[in-house]
């Protein structure tokens, strides 16, 4: 008589047991892939709850950059950023902005609860050198350790092992790191691993679709009401144009009309002072 047979029982089966089994002491440093990073003591909050929800360890990451993906500047990327910058410059800690495409506004950044007078902007790129590298200083401020909040926008078509060079030299900064990008760059691969696109959702309004995270994928873009820069009579009338836009009857539209015109600040048709920076720190290394 023949032995019984008994079913096979596949290792996947075996190793997928065992990891439902970890032990909790070694969940902080074990990650899989179909959970959520839950690395909270590394994370700082952004100032939106619906945000947090969807971002490993509920905030913005320590260590690391974050990359965000812009149709162009001016969407409402300071507002989004300035809950966590602001917070480091209450701890006293220096926040640097690198190559700002355009003027900033010091108006709208006071607004916002910027400190302008400690505010550290360095431009790197205002003459096109060839052989040069304008990614240095930025490089260097992540290797320091000696600064709280970084935001930089970088130069386009970027290599990848150059943004391989600046993720590895944020393990050393203790802060967020910020890197601002063009709109194709989601095309092409990452080492960075927390990636966002952002996209204008409206006045005041602005749309997050996380295209990578320590976790699971999420299908649905996140919707954002951002801190207003526009007084309610500026801000109705960009919400009637916003509808007017909407609508199939044709109509004219002026050329640039819609277009930012300050990073951080109102746009054109808000006719609102935007200042200078007068009080903050330029540094031009070109």
């Amino acid at each position: 008589m023949s032995a019984p047979s008994f079913p096979q029982r596949s290792p996947l089966v075996g190793t997928a047991a065992a990891l439902g089994a970890v032990p909790e002491r070694l969940r902080p440093v074990l990650w899989r892939g179909d959970q959520m990073d839950s690395a909270v003591g590394r994370a700082l909050p952004t100032g939106f709850v619906a945000l947090d929800a969807q971002l490993p360890g509920a905030g913005w990451p320590r260590r690391t950059l974050t990359e965000l993906l812009l149709p162009h500047p001016g969407i409402g990327e300071i507002r989004l950023l300035g809950p966590c910058l602001t917070a480091m410059q209450r701890q006293g800690r220096l926040v640097m902005l690198f190559d700002p495409p355009a003027k900033l506004s010091a108006q709208a950044l006071a607004q916002l609860g910027f400190d302008v007078a400690q505010l550290l902007v360095v431009h790197t790129r205002a003459r096109v050198i060839p052989g040069s590298d304008s990614l240095w200083a930025f490089e260097q401020a992540l290797k320091s350790g000696h600064v709280g909040g970084v935001l930089a926008w970088l130069p386009p078509r970027l290599r990848a092992d150059r943004l391989r060079r600046l993720q590895l030299a944020a393990q050393a900064h203790d802060g967020p790191a910020f890197v601002l990008r063009e709109w194709a760059a989601q095309q092409r691969p990452t080492a960075v691993p927390l990636r966002l696109a952002l996209r204008a959702g409206g006045a005041d309004r602005l749309e997050l679709k996380i295209l990578k995270r320590r976790g699971p994928p999420l299908a649905s873009p996140i919707v954002l009401t951002l801190p207003p820069v526009l007084s309610d009579a500026l801000r109705e009338q960009a919400w009637r144009r916003q509808r007017d836009m909407a609508q199939p009857a044709p109509q004219v539209v002026e050329p640039h009309a819609h277009e930012p015109s300050r990073v951080g600040g109102p746009t054109r048709s808000s006719r609102v002072d935007a200042t200078p920076l007068l009080a903050a720190t330029f540094i031009s290394l070109v």
